[in-house]
């Protein structure tokens, strides 16, 4: 047991033992290697701010090159910067001594400027101090006033003037009609003369003849209800009286009255005459009378020789066959129109094609006036330009009656061939009232002047006739007058066609032998 215990006793001592010894020796070779480590750390950390010093020192170099070479660029800048401050500074100072040599120069003409004034205004005093006693002396010597003497000298002057202003306008009328009238007087015969359009005058009244006055009363059916229909779907009215075998249409559309006198006439023919007979038969003449507009502006088109129209243009052209403009049928009008603006557009050597598109399309407007609020002109206008018509076509149509700017020669052209349009006799017609007013405004237009004894509207107000007192009117002063006149007129009247103004003086000397 005790040889046992010994050895393991020995053993553990022996392995203690060998654990220090081992433990030692790890020590010293870890000391050693730490000892190896700091060395070569040391080493490195000495290499590093020696390589540092060197390129602080290369780095600072290189700073101290550029803060050299920078300051002397700043240098260089000052001095030239300095060099033309100086130059700048040369110049004011030679600039200011220029201004003071000026304003010296300038201050001495003042005075004499001032010491010539005050000499004029002496001499100014001592003249209207001569004026005045030369007035006074001439006032004594004449036996006038000063005041007197200037109503004589601007009655005096005014005479003249008036005979100056007779003999100019004598003068320029010669001349203008040596240079206008041939040219103007061909070109209109030439294209009046080419073109006899026919004019109907058409009413606000259309007549339906009737086969038997049996039929009237199938017209007006039971209680009515026919002619009641009739009368809501075409929304003409329909007039049944007295006159023999005959019904009147009255409306103020003449598209309308066009289509109940096609209905109407149907409904006779067929015999068979109710309300939905009644309400067929407009239909159908709805579609008919379309149907003849259509081929009635194509025909317009065609007979002008214009083509590339929009086709709802076209359809109210052929719309305008049924509109009246003072008993002139406006379609017949704006062939003509057409014919005469291109005949005078080949005359003149302008674009006749234009002139003829915009003769044709100049009163599109009238076609839906009864419909649309406005002067037909601003409708005829909107309509082309919302088809998209030529800008020019859009100008004429809305510059043939003046109220805008003609911007070309063929606008020009066709408010003249529409004025020769409407102007030939039996063109249009007016109505009594307009024309016994005109022919009185006329007359009082005439009689307002002064000098006037009496005046006469003759020619159906296409001419006035003035007799004027000799004594009070020279032959200078009707030239004057007849001029006077004129201008008024086209002020204050609207006619077709044009007035002629003739004065008339005449001095008649009587004595009697006894």
């Amino acid at each position: 047991m005790n040889v046992i215990a010994i050895t393991v006793l020995s053993a553990v001592i022996a392995l203690v033992i060998g654990g220090l010894i081992g433990y030692a020796t790890r020590k010293r070779t870890a000391e050693a290697q730490i000892g190896s480590a700091e060395e070569k750390a040391k080493r490195i950390v000495e290499e590093a701010h020696e390589k540092g010093v060197s390129e602080k020192k290369e780095i600072l170099l290189e700073a101290k090159e550029e803060i050299h070479r920078l300051r002397q660029e700043l240098d260089k800048d000052t001095k030239e910067r300095r060099s033309e401050l100086a130059r700048q500074e040369k110049r004011v100072v030679q600039k200011e001594e220029n201004l003071d040599r000026k304003m010296d120069s300038l201050e001495k003409k003042e005075q004499l400027l001032n010491k010539k004034e005050v000499k004029l205004n002496e001499s100014q005093a001592k003249l209207d101090e001569m004026q005045e006693r030369e007035d006074a002396e001439l006032e004594r010597i004449a036996s006038l006033s000063k005041d007197e003497a200037r109503t004589i000298l601007m009655d005096e002057v005014e005479e003249e003037l008036k005979h100056d202003k007779a003999i100019r306008i004598k003068e320029y009328e010669a001349q203008i009609k040596d240079e206008a009238d041939k040219k103007a007087r061909d070109i209109l015969s030439i294209a009046i003369q080419r073109s006899a359009a026919d004019h109907v005058a058409e009413t606000t009244v259309s007549v339906v003849q009737l086969p038997s006055d049996d039929m009237k009363g199938r017209i007006i059916g039971r209680e009515g209800r026919n002619i009641r229909t009739f009368e809501t779907l075409t929304g003409i009215e329909l007039i049944i009286d007295d006159t023999p075998e005959a019904v009147l249409l009255s409306g103020f559309d003449p598209v309308k009255r066009e289509v109940a006198r096609v209905a109407l006439e149907r409904l006779i023919t067929d015999g068979r005459i109710h309300p939905a007979r009644i309400e067929e038969m407009v239909e159908k003449a709805q579609r008919e009378v379309e149907s003849r507009m259509k081929e009635t502006g194509e025909q317009a088109t065609f007979k002008v020789g214009v083509h590339g129209i929009h086709p709802e243009l076209v359809k109210l052209l052929g719309r305008l066959k049924y509109r009246t403009s003072y008993g002139q049928n406006v379609l017949n009008h704006s062939i003509e129109v057409a014919t005469l603006a291109g005949i005078m557009a080949s005359e003149l050597g302008v674009d006749v094609q234009l002139a003829k598109r915009a003769g044709l399309l100049h009163d599109i407007g009238k076609a839906v006036d009864h419909e649309v609020e406005g002067p037909h002109v601003t409708i005829g206008a909107d309509l082309a330009k919302r088809y998209r018509e030529n800008k020019n076509v859009i100008n004429a149509i809305a510059a043939h009656h003046g109220d805008v700017e003609p911007q070309t020669v063929e606008a020009v052209l066709v408010a003249a061939a529409d004025a020769v349009s409407a102007a030939r006799p039996g063109a249009r017609r007016e109505s009594l009232e307009m024309y016994l007013k005109r022919l009185k405004m006329l007359e009082e237009i005439a009689e307002s002047f002064e000098g006037v004894e009496r005046c006469f509207a003759i020619q159906a107000g296409r001419e006035i006739r003035i007799m004027v007192k000799p004594d009070k009117v020279d032959d200078l002063g009707a030239v004057t007058l007849a001029h006077d006149v004129v201008k008024r007129i086209e002020k204050e009247l609207e006619y077709p066609g044009q007035v002629k103004a003739t004065v008339i003086r005449e001095t008649r000397v009587v004595d009697y032998a006894k």
